[in-house]
């Protein structure tokens, strides 16, 4: 399962934010508690950042240690509703990585840019979130890949259906054997539109933008099925993708889809991925069935199940999803990340080449401060699986 972070600033942003990065686990030392994480902002034009900023002031576990954005009107919008000192806003993001020494950066450019706003924090050994998807291609899924590799950093990717309570829980399900094999999951993901929720304008703009999102709903929604598909899979590779576009409201979106029916075959299951811009109300759920039961969820907390010898089906709501933080350098330690650990390694006090087949960031601006330690440590969030079922082999499949 990839790591993964969430932050998402429709209803459940708040609650999120707590159980995410913000929350500090118990699990953490007290030197933990009291030195605060250091995080920047790498750029101001997807909306979600909203749900970030809006969560901060009630969090002393969390320290904004800059802002880069290349629009200086666009962080006075933010600065005047959030209370944001001048101080934190910086043009470019290598100058902000240097004058601030952040322990990690929360990207939210628009997907294209994503590539460049990791290479740039990579060089500075500091890893990055994204917002879902990673990118647009798969030329710089792959650059992404090396850099990572290359810089022994964590990159991210905020897919928010991955932290719901309900997903978790039909993952429990079939991991515990209780459904039996996979064979078919059908995923639910949209809303009315960007246009008809009201996003802002600078999110809007690149959203449908096929040079800066990729596509419409099929990049937008499509990803969290396909990732949740990944998960539940262990992370085989399908047999066949296939993909289905319509282009119902031409006059609102002409540049991309705003409907989009994603297929995944298995060599004994299947996944159906509906996504869209195009429905009535917000929805975001999952379907799983197997071969001796299926599991339902609906919304983010709530969960349909029913066993092969169950006379009715249950509904049950899950408890929250719990998330562990561990702190460490690359390569993995051998020991179990069940609790907190960290592992120091030198922090970069120059900036380092990209490795080859990269693109090349702006020159950095300034030297960094010699000796610091803000980059001293790693970081990746993960949603804990309960250890009686983690050695609970799932059926397999019937051989062909």
């Amino acid at each position: 399962m990839p790591f993964v972070l969430i932050f998402f600033p429709a209803r459940l942003s708040r609650k999120l934010l707590i159980v995410l990065l913000l929350a500090v686990p118990t699990a953490l030392t007290a030197q933990v508690h009291r030195t605060p994480l250091r995080v920047a902002v790498v750029g101001l034009v997807h909306g979600h950042v909203e749900g970030f900023l809006a969560g901060l002031p009630h969090h002393t576990d969390v320290e904004l240690v800059g802002i880069a954005d290349s629009d200086p009107a666009l962080f006075a919008r933010y600065q005047k509703k959030y209370a944001l000192p001048a101080t934190v806003f910086y043009r470019q993001e290598a100058n902000m990585i240097e004058k601030t020494h952040p322990q990690a950066v929360l990207v939210y450019t628009s997907i294209a840019d994503h590539r460049a706003a990791i290479e740039i924090a990579a060089q500075y050994g500091v890893s990055a979130m994204v917002e879902k998807p990673l990118t647009i291609s798969l030329d710089d899924a792959l650059a992404i890949r090396r850099t990572a590799r290359h810089y022994h950093i964590h990159v991210l990717v905020n897919y928010e259906t991955t932290w719901y309570a309900s997903n978790r829980a039909a993952y429990d399900e079939a991991e515990s054997g209780r459904l039996g094999a996979i064979r078919r999951v059908v995923v639910h993901d949209g809303h009315q539109g960007p246009k008809e929720i009201g996003v802002p304008p600078e999110f809007l703009a690149w959203l449908t933008d096929p040079a800066q999102n990729g596509a419409g709903a099929l990049y937008d929604f499509g990803c969290y099925g396909v990732d949740l598909m990944t998960w539940l899979m262990r992370g085989e590779t399908p047999l066949t993708v296939t993909a289905v576009v319509n282009h119902d409201k031409p006059e609102t979106y002409p540049q991309v889809d705003d409907d989009a029916t994603i297929v995944l075959t298995y060599p004994h299951s299947q996944a159906v991925i509906q996504a869209s811009w195009n429905w009535p109300f917000g929805r975001k759920d999952m379907e799983v069935y197997g071969a001796t039961g299926y599991a339902i969820t609906v919304e983010s907390d709530k969960l349909r199940v029913r066993h092969e010898h169950d006379a009715q089906e249950q509904f049950t709501t899950p408890p929250s999803t719990s998330t562990r933080l561990c702190a460490r350098s690359s390569p993995r330690p051998s020991k179990s990340p069940t609790r907190a650990t960290r592992h120091a390694f030198t922090p970069a006090t120059t900036r380092k080449p990209l490795p080859p087949g990269s693109a090349t960031p702006p020159a950095r601006l300034a030297p960094p401060t010699p000796n610091s330690s803000a980059n001293n440590w790693r970081y990746c969030w993960m949603a804990p699986r309960p250890a009686a079922e983690s050695s609970t082999p799932r059926p397999s499949p019937p051989p062909p």
